[in-house]
């Protein structure tokens, strides 16, 4: 197994694993492998980007599992040794391919990348109703942070509230 960011000759690989997840995540119509493709080189490989992206390749060379990082600075704890975080966007090991070891090598492997760009933590989401992805976490020795809650403004309120339109001013 070789894990590395994603290099030019990995690019299509990485278009079809992608398409694989957005596949498996849709809950509407997944999107088409051109728009996963022009979204890679437009946005997330783009001059500037701050996601950096991880393939696990097998023996073969084949693309089985990526993960999308980030690094970032606290705002609140600027202690020198605790400032440092990294975000992982995504994680996803090819269906076909889960069980092998593949996620906990990608995970070893982002964990090293943080520690070697002096982060003190690594932070991600996942969904609730995703049962294995939790207890996979949890083998790593990942904890649930009590008392942090998502949020997501999309569609017509985030336009409301980019245009100033709110209904309620109490906040």
């Amino acid at each position: 197994m070789r894990i590395a960011f994603v290099v030019p000759d990995q690019h299509e690989a990485l278009v079809d694993l992608m398409h694989e997840m957005c596949v498996f995540y849709s809950e509407e119509a997944p999107a088409a492998r051109d728009d996963v493709r022009s979204n890679l080189h437009e946005n997330l490989l783009a001059p500037g980007s701050p996601v950096r992206i991880v393939v696990a390749a097998d023996e073969l060379g084949d693309v089985v599992g990526l993960a999308a990082i980030a690094l970032f600075h606290s705002l609140v704890d600027p202690a020198p040794r605790r400032r440092g975080q990294l975000l992982l966007k995504e994680l996803y090991v090819r269906r076909a391919r889960q069980g092998e070891g593949i996620g906990r090598a990608l995970m070893s492997w982002v964990a090293r990348h943080a520690l070697e760009h002096g982060c003190a933590r690594m932070d991600w989401n996942v969904s609730a109703s995703n049962r294995e992805g939790l207890a996979f976490y949890r083998s790593l020795g990942a904890l649930h942070v009590a008392g942090r809650l998502s949020f997501r403004l999309g569609g017509e309120f985030l336009a409301r509230l980019a245009n100033g339109d709110q209904d309620d001013t109490r906040y």
